[in-house]
């Protein structure tokens, strides 16, 4: 009965998600370029050639530590904000709470589409309202400041994006998870003469693990699978400073027409979040038996 009850969302699952992995890790040990793609040509097989070019070039290691380099730091920043988001709010009145609650739920639904243009008028070069707000303060001229000129600051910038559409629903959570923490709990903290940061770190942080591991988890997978805030803030073509492995293997495969590669390369971004959810597993089995 219970394999006749998940039948239905199994069969969704294998359809939606089983078979383009198939024809993904299909791709990754063939060429398949233009002449395959219009029929002119067989897919011919390459084995661990792609593998081969890929892992041998420099470039694409730049974009891994890119990467990599991107999505911690995204991921700090949204568990950081949305834990203080989340205290912020057992602290506040009713009505204040109601409020932060509707902005968030309402950041949260904000199309990524629709939050990727607002940012780009908000740091544009000659209309941006950052730049003009800046320039206001004593001392500081940012009028006609290109955010984007560079990757470094132009990659904070879409950081910044990204943290503004997660830490809504990490806040959320963490505030429910917060609901669950004994108050007597930390009343006898208190009373044993621990601080503020004492009760949050020996009472509050041990009841809250499983749900930061499990969060944590969810921010890196999407962190690293970050592409349409890249792809619309560069207008459709990153530069190279600005590629990150989901945009690397969308331009290996459909600008440079190098499907094989690309595929390649999308199937070893694959495998690193295997690792995260392998790490985000053994976490939570851990807790289990401590438990």
């Amino acid at each position: 009965m219970p394999w006749a009850l998940l039948a239905p969302c199994l069969l969704v699952l294998l359809l939606v998600l089983g078979y383009p992995l198939t024809r993904l890790v299909a791709l990754s040990f063939q060429k398949f370029e233009q002449p395959q793609l219009w029929g002119f040509q067989q897919p011919e097989q390459v084995g661990l050639a792609n593998f081969t070019r890929i892992l041998g070039d420099g470039e694409f290691w730049a974009v891994v530590v890119r990467t990599v380099l991107f999505a911690g730091g995204a991921v700090t920043l949204t568990m950081v904000l949305g834990m203080l988001t989340a205290l912020l709010l057992q602290r506040v009145s009713g009505w204040v709470k109601v409020l932060v609650n509707i902005a968030l739920v309402a950041g949260w639904g904000m199309p990524v589409i629709v939050a990727t243009a607002i940012f780009k008028w908000l740091f544009d070069t000659d209309y941006g309202v950052l730049n003009w707000l800046l320039s206001r303060l004593p001392g500081v001229d940012m009028i006609g400041h290109n955010w984007f000129a560079g990757g470094p600051q132009g990659l904070a910038v879409i950081m910044l994006l990204v943290v503004w559409g997660a830490v809504p629903f990490v806040a959320i959570t963490l505030g429910a998870g917060l609901t669950q923490v004994p108050r007597e709990l930390e009343e006898a903290a208190r009373l044993d003469g621990a601080g503020s940061w004492g009760v949050f770190r020996y009472v509050t942080l041990p009841v809250l693990k499983p749900i930061i591991v499990m969060l944590t988890t969810l921010s890196v997978i999407w962190d690293m699978g970050v592409f349409p805030q890249v792809f619309v803030m560069r207008n459709g073509h990153p530069e190279a400073e600005f590629q990150l492995l989901t945009t690397y293997s969308y331009d290996k495969a459909f600008v440079v027409n190098d499907y094989g590669g690309g595929s390649a390369i999308a199937l070893v971004t694959v495998v690193l979040l295997l690792g995260v959810v392998a790490v985000y597993m053994r976490q939570m089995l851990r807790i289990g038996e401590v438990g």
